[in-house]
């Protein structure tokens, strides 16, 4: 009947042996590694000790001048030299010899640490969780009653604590140093502060033994007790203490929360941190804390009945916390150098503003939290502009509320969220709609806030980065709010009073940039100023998006492009090039989107209609701005604008040429009218970007030349000369000699052959023969349709072929090539000849594979006579002509004289 309460004794007195053997061996340990320690110390000390000098007697007996006569039998070796810096310094008198330095102490090994470290920690948490434990399985097995437990609790608590403070005076009385990261005094009062926490929290919210007033009495005087143990014990307490106090509602939690209770007692803890954080400049005690209090936001926030006061309480305590106790130069924070941002600072107000939008989020936009984020988006644009080091906090402010405005914006028209083919069965978005002159004020507020703050910061600091996140924030959130509130009420369509707004925007902009310029150079004035301006452009921009249709849109973005470009250019600075890159890129992804811009509202005008705007002011605007930023050097942000402005030309050209050979229906199929000028459209392309080249040496200009040529090849190709061929499809060509075979063959060869006159002495000769080949292809291919379509008609399919067809066209390549000939004689072009050449052996090899087997009568006969006529001709050309050899003259008679 007894046995249990012995084994139970038993068991504890094994526990107690065995940590008292245990610190025993520790103890060992440690007096064995002191003392190699010191005999180490000692023997280093002999080694490099000099020997001790003569007296003063027996130096005045040694002579110095005569030393003792050598003996002649004696092998005589000179000693060696010895030099000044070898020999030791005298001892003066009273000095003694000095000390080495004392080794380092060998690492501990695995016993060391698992005795002393290991067993501490799970030691120190195993108490803290028993108490826990003991409390939950008393409520759960129904032992003890409410007032027994917090009554037993409290003994526990008081229990650890006395234990924590008897083992520190122990220590400190047996003159034995602690270990910093397994301090015994400091893990058992963590312990005993954890299950502190837990007692009052449990008889305040579990039983309702005491009012709110006394239990937060009583868990502030438990954080102060914490907080004055953790200067006394070190970093251990604090974070054991810390992580438990957080812990404690959940593992003492009720059926229904009382979130008022659940607040009040983390912001108490949340005070007891940060004070500690801040007399110990615990960065980390201060980053857990953050990191707890805001995980403590989210319970209760994906429920039906949001309780928005105690959730806006715990994130307004937080947040003035953080201010007072963390951000640093302000208040009671630690100091810090003036111009310095601070990242703790500045992540601490962010981290309750990410809060504060979560709760506005949760409850639908209700009142109370709107009131709360904008009390707290109020205090962060006050704290930053008294304390630098919370600058950084500006970012994650304007992320907020641009945020929340833009979720307010999508709640009320859910079908931006919806693809153009309509929900998914069953997904049925819901517009919520919530006050939108409450919003308006708000709106008009932060815009106020940020934007006059961001312009009067300006020269106020000695630090550049500090006027440039002010000027930043101060433009990007009245512009992003002014987007949000125009998607929200105007629903993206065309609206005059918000184009007005954004022409006032922009002036007001504009006025700061004016100011700004006149003022003496601050650090950070240059940038600021570029951002000011930036913003007047871009608010101007949206001024024609609001006052004209969607797909000024595009067209706006562009003319920022263009704008911040000209203000690059006449303030050098690095980020306004890559604004305007950053401008380009955004047009050119717009135009991916929907490369019509205005959808079906194209137009069936041909040429004058909105592709020409949509794609050509981007495109005029992106070559202007490529020329104000070339003025400064070549670099990536101008190489961008480039290829935006060679890509919206191109796009432009094939866009309208797709429009007018599809009378305005873009999803049309393909013609050889569409190819042809497609072909030539490429062409002449190619070739101004290969003269511009030449002289912009631009590396944009050199790849899109190339790149306009390959994409000319690849439309003949499969173009001309597959898809669209009228020698293969029943295609009708139009007209005698003014038709389609002219569009789409002739010409091209024309732009070819000016191409690769163009290239020639550019690049390599292979290149430029290649597009000189091409060119004679394509002439070849017109002469031979033309004359076909002079014998079939409009449709070259129909219809046999006759023998004059085919005479024909041995009559035409020849003449072809003889014409060819007479222009390389001409020019002296060895091109030109070379082309006769090959046209002349290509009749030739027609005249006896083709003719023979096909003429018959007169025109076989004809056929080869006028061949041969003509190559004998050619002979003659060649001899007489182009490679004429001079007649050599007889040689003169020799006279001999009589």
């Amino acid at each position: 009947m007894f046995d249990a309460p012995f084994d139970v004794f038993a068991v504890m007195i094994a526990i107690a042996a065995f940590l008292i053997a245990l610190k025993a061996s520790n103890q060992a340990t440690e007096l064995r590694r002191r003392l190699g320690s010191l005999e180490a110390a000692l023997q280093a000390q002999r080694q490099v000790q000099p020997p001790p000098p003569l007296p003063l007697q027996e130096l005045a007996s040694t002579p110095a001048a005569e030393p003792p006569p050598l003996a002649p039998e004696a092998d005589v070796t000179p000693p060696p030299p010895v030099t000044e810096a070898a020999s030791p310094p005298p001892l003066e008198a009273g000095t003694e010899p000095e000390m080495p330095p004392p080794l380092p102490a060998p690492a501990p090994g695995f016993e060391e640490r698992l005795g002393t470290r290991w067993v501490v920690w799970i030691g120190g948490l195993a108490l803290a969780l028993g108490g826990f434990f003991m409390v939950r399985y008393s409520i759960e097995a129904g032992l003890v009653g409410p007032g027994v437990r917090v009554f037993l609790g409290s003994l526990f608590a008081a229990a650890l604590l006395g234990a924590g403070e008897w083992t520190r005076r122990k220590e400190s009385i047996s003159n034995i140093q602690a270990l910093p990261i397994a301090n015994i005094p400091a893990i058992l009062t963590a312990a005993g502060t954890a299950v502190a926490f837990a007692t009052v929290y449990a008889a305040y919210a579990l039983y309702g033994f005491l009012v709110p007033a006394t239990a937060f009495v009583l868990l502030g005087i438990v954080a102060m007790g914490t907080l004055a143990a953790a200067l006394l014990h070190g970093p251990a307490l604090a974070g054991l203490g810390v992580v438990g106090a957080f812990a404690t509602p959940v593992l003492v939690s009720s059926g229904k929360p009382d979130y008022w209770a659940l607040y009040i007692y983390l912001a108490t803890v949340t005070a007891a941190s940060f004070g500690l954080a801040r007399i110990r400049l615990w960065r980390w005690l201060a980053v857990t804390t953050i990191v707890f209090a805001v995980l403590w936001i989210f319970p209760g926030l994906d429920t039906g009945q949001l309780e928005v006061a105690p959730h806006a309480f715990h994130a307004i305590a937080g947040f003035v916390l953080a201010a007072l106790l963390v951000v640093c130069g302000f208040m009671f924070g630690p100091t810090i150098e003036d111009g310095q941002i601070e990242p703790v600072s500045s992540s601490a107000l962010g981290a309750y503003l990410f809060g504060a939008m979560l709760i506005v989020l949760s409850s639908a936009h209700a009142d109370l939290s709107l009131i709360a984020f904008t009390l707290l988006v109020a205090a962060t644009l006050f704290v930053a502009w008294r304390a630098e080091a919370a600058v950084g906090a500006l970012g994650a402010t304007a992320a907020t509320v641009f945020i929340v405005f833009a979720e307010w914006a999508v709640r009320a028209n859910p079908d931006m969220l919806v693809l153009p083919g309509g929900p998914m069965p069953g997904i049925t978005p819901t517009a919520t709609d919530s006050a939108v002159m409450q919003h308006l004020v708000m709106a008009a507020i932060f815009a106020a806030g940020f934007g006059i703050a961001g312009f009067f910061a300006q020269g106020r600091s000695n630090s550049a980065i500090v006027p440039v996140v002010w000027s930043a924030a101060g433009v990007a959130t009245p512009i992003a709010l002014l987007v949000a509130l125009y998607a929200r009420i105007a629903h993206l369509d065309r609206s005059i009073p918000f184009a007005i707004v954004a022409v006032l925007l922009a002036a007001a902009f504009g006025v700061a940039t004016e100011a700004l310029t006149r003022r003496e150079s601050r650090p950070g004035l240059a940038i600021s100023t570029a951002l000011f301006a930036t913003g007047t452009l871009g608010a101007l921009a949206l001024a024609l998006t609001f006052a004209l249709e969607n797909g000024w849109l595009t067209i706006a973005l562009a003319l920022m492009s263009l704008g911040t470009a000209w203000i690059a250019m006449k303030r050098p600075i690095p980020f306004l090039r890559w604004l305007a890159a950053i401008f380009a890129g955004i047009v050119t992804a717009r135009v991916g989107y929907d490369p019509r811009i205005v959808g079906d509202a194209v137009g069936t005008t041909p040429i004058f209609n909105w592709l020409l705007w949509g794609y050509g002011l981007p495109a005029a605007s992106f070559w202007a701005a490529s020329l104000f930023l070339r003025r400064r050097g070549d670099d990536p942000p101008l190489r961008i604008v480039e290829t935006a402005a060679i890509l919206f030309t191109a796009l432009l050209a094939f866009m309208e040429v797709r429009h007018l050979a599809t009378g305005g229906d873009m999803i049309a199929a393909p013609s050889l009218l569409e190819a042809a000028l497609q072909v030539c459209v490429a062409l002449a392309m190619a070739i101004g970007l290969e003269r511009l080249r030449l002289r912009s040496h631009s590396i944009v200009h050199n790849v899109g030349a190339i790149a306009l040529t390959a994409i000319a090849g690849f439309i003949s190709v499969f173009g001309l000369f597959f898809l669209e061929n009228p020698l293969i499809w029943h295609i009708d060509v139009g007209g005698a000699v003014f038709n389609l075979l002219l569009l789409g063959y002739a010409l091209p060869a024309a732009l070819l052959l000016l191409l690769a006159y163009a290239v020639v002495g550019a690049r390599g000769k292979i290149y430029a023969n290649a597009i000189a080949g091409a060119a004679l292809v394509f002439a070849l291919s017109y002469l031979t349709l033309e004359i076909r379509r002079f014998y079939h008609g409009p449709f070259l399919t129909t219809g046999e072929t006759t023998g004059a067809e085919q005479y024909t066209y041995s009559i035409g390549w020849l003449a072809f090539g003889v014409v060819l000939l007479g222009i390389g004689i001409l020019v002296n072009s060895e091109r030109a000849r070379l082309a006769s050449a090959a046209v002349i052996a290509l009749t030739i090899l027609k005249a006896f594979v083709i003719d023979m087997s096909t003429l018959t009568g007169v025109y076989r006969a004809l056929s080869f006579m006028g061949l041969g006529i003509v190559l004998v001709a050619i002979g003659w050309l060649y001899q007489r002509i182009l490679f004429r050899r001079p007649i050599t003259p007889p040689p003169t008679p020799q006279t001999t004289g009589s």
